[in-house]
C-alpha cells in the first residue's frame, strides 16, 4: 500500500532514512530529528512531501520529494530526495509503487518531469531505475554549496 506519509510515520521515515545514509556510506552525516522532519512535513507551510510504504501494516519505504520548476518547460516537475526500501522487502514492487505514484501525481497535475540523483556506484538502483524507463543526464554535474563555503559566500 503506498499513501501518503502522516505525521504517525515521522519515527519510521527517519529510521529510513539512516538506513539509507548507511547504505550509502554516510550516516555520520544525517542531523535531521523527528522534530525537523515534523517541521518540514507538516509544518504551517510544507515545502517538502512524503510518500510510505505499508507491508503488513508496518512503514517500509518512503519517497521524499518537493517541487522543482523548468524553465524550459515552464511547468513544475517532482524532484525526488531519497527512495527507499528496507532491503527484507525488497523486490516485491514497493520502490516501483513509490515511483508510479509520483509518476502519477506528476501527470495528473501537469508537472513535466520526475527527476533524482543516484550514486554512480549504486548498480542495482542504477538497473532499477533504467528498467523503468528513466535515463540518466549525464550531461550535467551537480554542484552543491554547503558549510562554511555557503556561510563565506552568505556574507560576501
Amino acid at each position: 500500500m503506498i499513501r501518503p506519509a502522516t505525521p504517525d510515520d515521522v519515527p519510521a521515515v527517519l529510521r529510513l532514512i539512516r538506513d539509507l545514509a548507511e547504505y550509502e556510506r554516510a550516516l555520520h552525516e544525517v542531523k535531521a530529528t523527528e522534530e525537523d522532519l515534523s517541521t518540514a512535513l507538516f509544518g504551517a507551510d510544507p515545502k517538502v512531501f512524503a510518500h510510505v510504504a505499508e507491508h503488513e501494516g508496518e512503514v517500509i519505504g518512503f519517497a521524499l520529494w518537493f517541487l522543482t520548476f523548468s524553465t524550459w518547460l515552464g511547468r513544475h516537475g517532482i524532484y525526488l530526495e531519497d527512495l527507499y526500501v528496507d532491503p527484507a522487502v525488497r523486490g516485491h514492487g514497493h520502490g516501483k509503487a513509490l515511483l508510479v505514484e509520483l509518476a502519477r501525481i506528476a501527470d495528473e497535475r501537469g508537472y513535466g518531469r520526475v527527476e533524482w540523483a543516484v550514486l554512480n556506484w549504486n548498480t542495482p538502483s542504477i538497473a532499477f531505475y533504467e528498467a523503468l524507463g528513466a535515463r540518466p543526464q549525464d550531461e550535467w554535474t551537480t554542484y552543491r554549496l554547503t558549510g562554511d563555503a555557503l556561510t563565506k559566500l552568505a556574507k560576501s
